[in-house]
């Protein structure tokens, strides 16, 4: 996620609610990826965390359900960037 995509979504809770704002922006999108057959890059289930799927984790500082406009400020709220796999934030404390 860069950090205007966040300010985007934040901007949508004008019309959809936080849930519904995080659903497209995840498993939705996800489903419409996976329905894209050849172009879907990934081979098993995208949009969910269980064993073998490929998803991307954000850990955020906060309830976006509550406050959606946490996810608009990523440099000071999401804690951890997961993708693929490959953690590219984390700043968590022990």
């Amino acid at each position: 996620m860069t950090k205007h995509q966040g300010a985007i979504l934040a901007t949508m809770s004008r019309w959809y609610s936080n849930d519904e704002i995080l659903t497209m922006a995840t498993s939705s999108n996800a489903a419409l990826l996976a329905m894209s057959c050849p172009r879907n890059p990934y081979p098993g289930r995208i949009g969910v965390i269980e064993a073998d799927a490929y998803a991307d984790i954000l850990l955020v500082d906060g309830d976006p359900i509550a406050d959606i406009k946490l996810i608009a400020d990523p440099d000071a709220n999401l804690k951890i960037i997961m993708k693929d796999g490959r953690i590219y934030k984390n700043t968590l404390t022990a």
